[in-house]
């Protein structure tokens, strides 16, 4: 347990400093959200409220954690490669990023209950462009996340019905850069820096019931509380054409009382037949016109939509007892987001397609350790007009360990 824990410290501290997010959209608001999803779950549309079959750990609802049996210790560690192609009228560009994406355990903490330690991304930014302005030229980048470490349990209070709580600290930086280069060549930096330190909370239920003998629907739910953000936010102005120039920081202000976060509702319902087919579809609501922003004197202000989203998802596996190819999961999925995010008055949304497979490790079909591969294809778009559209391509590899804990061989 140490030595997990001491790599996530490690992983984290080095997987970061990487831009894992190539939009332009980024650069409003809190940048893109985060919803918690595994590699399996992605290549399921990013489903997984109602999901909670023990051998795959899902964040997303911390009800879930108590599906883990007395034996089992779950490892699950993520990474990605995105392709990104960025259009704007007659101009275009392709870039390539990715890293590593998250880390969760997983383990029993009794009979009924379980527990989960987790690190992923709550929001990232990343983007640089320019234009042309009177008399010279405007360049905009930005960079930065805002990291989740969670640690969160789960509990069985009767048959079929499990609650969890997950309590997260939040911390990290997003800062946002303009750069205005006049026809002399002076240059003048514009920085906002919004620095978050503080904690999160997610709620979860599930409930469970058989229909038949082979088959079982489950309902899940989630619930997170929305509240002031804390930390603080300050702009600096500076002067990078004269060496002499010292940088003046400006409208600095904290966070708590000024920016917040709404609450978050996601609701979903899972169904398993024969334990060969599962289907699932999610919806999720923040109302983010109600959330507070504040604004530094000489930045651009910020407001914000409701957001919310539909997921779907479905996974195959021909027979758990069979060949390699038939215990291999076969998946796929897609979603509607209609984000948090405006441009003027302009709204941000975006759709995708995905799909994967859960690989068994070996040819032993009684090994539970599986590598997830998704694939999956996102388009992003404002509207009512069109400004930058973003379609990109991401392979997601992950990889489940699923090995017994506290197992002790007898000795003859």
């Amino acid at each position: 347990m140490t030595a997990l824990v001491a790599l996530m410290a490690i992983c984290s501290m080095t997987a970061k400093a990487q831009d894992n997010v190539v939009s332009p959209y980024s650069r409003f608001g809190y940048g893109m959200l985060n919803d918690h999803a595994t590699s399996a779950q992605r290549a399921m549309g990013g489903v997984g409220y109602g999901m909670n079959n023990g051998r795959q750990i899902n964040s997303m609802n911390p009800a879930s954690y108590a599906a883990i049996d007395t034996l089992t210790f779950l490892f699950d560690m993520g990474v990605d490669l995105k392709s990104v192609n960025l259009k704007q009228g007659s101009e275009s560009g392709n870039k390539l990023t990715g890293g590593l994406d998250y880390l969760n355990i997983q383990f029993p903490l009794g009979k009924y209950m379980g527990g989960s330690v987790g690190f992923l991304p709550y929001s990232e930014s990343g983007y640089a462009f320019g234009e042309e302005i009177v008399n010279g030229e405007e360049a905009h980048q930005g960079s930065g996340t805002i990291n989740e470490l969670y640690v969160g349990v789960s509990g069985r209070l009767f048959k079929g019905f499990t609650i969890g709580a997950n309590i997260s600290y939040l911390f990290g930086n997003l800062i946002n850069d303009t750069y205005l280069t006049t026809s002399n060549s002076s240059t003048t930096l514009f920085e906002k820096v919004l620095q978050i330190r503080d904690y999160y909370l997610r709620f979860g239920a599930q409930y469970s019931w058989n229909i038949g003998a082979r088959n079982r629907a489950t309902i899940g739910v989630v619930y997170s509380p929305g509240k002031d953000f804390r930390g603080k936010t300050y702009g600096v102005y500076y002067d990078v054409s004269n060496t002499s120039s010292k940088p003046d920081t400006i409208g600095y202000q904290h966070l708590n009382g000024n920016y917040s976060r709404p609450a978050t509702y996601g609701v979903g319902l899972n169904y398993q037949w024969n334990n060969k087919l599962m289907a699932e579809v999610d919806f999720t609501y923040q109302p983010w016109r109600d959330a507070k922003v504040g604004t530094i004197e000489g930045f651009e202000a910020t407001k914000f939509d409701n957001r919310w989203k539909v997921n779907l998802g479905l996974q195959y596996m021909p027979d758990a007892r069979g060949s390699y190819l038939q215990r291999v999961r076969y998946r796929v999925g897609a979603l509607y987001n209609h984000d948090y995010i405006m441009v003027g008055d302009n709204n941000v949304k975006d759709i995708g397609v995905s799909f994967g497979f859960g690989l068994p490790t070996t040819i032993n079909r009684f090994t539970k350790t599986v590598v997830n591969l998704g694939f999956e294809y996102r388009h992003r778009q404002s509207s009512p007009m069109k400004l930058v559209t973003e379609n990109y391509f991401q392979v997601t590899l992950g990889i489940n360990f699923n090995e017994l804990w506290f197992w002790q061989n007898k000795i003859m």
